[in-house]
């Protein structure tokens, strides 16, 4: 069921200021469909209470399950969320959702998968949508905590800290950023995974030179490569290298899972996971499979990569994921050949940094461009991006420390570490 299916069936749902439905009221800020995983946002300031909210979720509830079921397809869960004009949520609905076997109002529906749900905060007169339930306390107050789609998701055994590297465009080195830092988290001591999640565009196998490498499967487990100090998968090494991967979302979706689920990363004190460009079906698969510490956004200078940026830092924060901060790739150009290296500001330096001031997000450093960059990058040799010294041996150096002290106050933040005291 796609996005625009779900908006489809909203058409004709109504509530308070809405007479001639929700999205020709302009009430649907928000949609979000993926295996079954339906997310709804509204905007309606005419809704008075509770009771409002409750009568507009049944009704868009029933109308989706309705549009589900004439597809052959069904809901497994549904999220609807009410929110002011400032985007914080006033009230929320959730629950397994399943296609109704009655087409009336107040029917319990039972999916063939097994009976829907009650609501857990029923108040009075309350009639709950089939598989839906109110968010909160179980008090019945109208005020709730969003639902996440890291809500759900769990962590990957034996893995202590999952970051993602994302952008919001491509071309701007994000490969190349999740890469420098792996190698770097294990350069400084840390077990180290590293996950090709760029479903479309693979780059690990040239990055880390991976080419003359056959991948190993044992007792049906992928054993991920051991290079520079990092345990890599890649869907890379899985498929022809020239072959384009023409793939819907449910087959990318189960492609992720596959490089997650089924590799043997063994104790890792982190894994890094690079994804593909944009905001779409992997995104959303990672967030609601693989629990993360955070995330890191990778944007390049220019006011066109930042309005990108943007969108995928409020992605990650929508999907419950912290944002750990943002790099500034192809920051500034060094030229190396000259005594002293001369730097040119070739797409505008300090663009990035000046986007993460504004959404308050941290900024974990630049990253310039350097013929030895793209050398190394080309040959599959990250480790000499370090051992050489100079401009970008700092630079990275420098994103890597950033990173480890920002996976720290998120730890903190999330309850998954304490804070220690060293006496000597």
């Amino acid at each position: 069921m796609h996005k625009n299916d779900v908006r489809d069936a909203l058409r004709g749902v109504t509530g308070p200021g809405a007479e001639k439905g929700l999205v020709a009221a302009a009430a649907v800020e928000w949609v979000a469909s993926c295996d079954g995983q339906v997310s709804v946002r509204l905007h309606m300031p005419a809704c008075s209470g509770e009771a409002d909210y409750v009568g507009v979720s049944e009704r868009a509830g029933e109308a989706i399950a309705r549009k589900a079921a004439g597809m052959g397809e069904k809901v497994e869960s549904l999220t609807i969320e009410f929110v002011d004009r400032a985007g914080a949520v006033l009230f929320t609905a959730r629950g397994g959702a399943n296609a109704p076997k009655e087409d009336h109002a107040g029917a319990s529906a039972t999916a063939a998968s097994g009976s829907a749900s009650a609501s857990t905060s029923a108040s009075p007169g309350h009639r709950p949508i089939p598989g839906l339930r109110e968010g909160g306390s179980g008090s019945g107050g109208s005020e709730s905590r969003a639902p996440k789609a890291q809500d759900g998701s769990s962590g990957l055994p034996g893995v202590r800290h999952a970051i993602a590297v994302g952008a919001g465009k491509g071309g701007v080195g994000k490969s190349s950023v999740a890469v420098n830092l792996a190698v770097g988290l294990a350069r400084r001591g840390h077990s180290v995974g590293l996950m090709d999640g760029d479903i479309y565009g693979p780059s690990l196998p040239t990055m880390l030179g991976l080419e003359a490498m056959e991948q190993v499967v044992r007792e049906g487990l992928l054993q991920p490569y051991l290079v520079h100090g990092v345990k890599a998968i890649t869907i890379g090494k899985l498929v022809d290298p020239e072959k384009p991967l023409i793939w819907r979302g449910p087959m990318a979706h189960g492609a992720f899972k596959q490089l997650t689920e089924q590799t043997q990363w063994g104790e890792l004190e982190y894994l890094i996971v690079d994804l593909p460009p944009g905001t779409g079906d992997v995104s959303l698969t990672m967030a609601q499979t693989l629990k993360l510490t955070g995330a890191v956004v990778v944007c390049t200078p220019q006011k066109v990569a930042q309005d990108d940026a943007v969108r995928a830092a409020r992605m990650f924060q929508q999907l419950g994921i912290d944002v750990l901060g943002v790099v500034e790739n192809m920051s500034h150009f060094v030229a190396d050949d000259m005594d002293p290296p001369r730097s040119y500001d070739i797409f505008g330096r300090g663009g990035a940094q000046m986007m993460a001031q504004r959404l308050g997000l941290p900024f974990l450093g630049e990253v310039p461009i350097t013929p030895a960059l793209r050398a190394n990058s080309d040959r599959g040799d990250p480790s000499a991006n370090f051992d050489s010294g100079g401009a970008l041996a700092a630079a990275l150096e420098g994103l890597v420390s950033n990173l480890e002290s920002q996976v720290a106050l998120a730890s903190l933040r999330q309850g998954t570490a304490r804070p220690t005291l060293t006496i000597r």
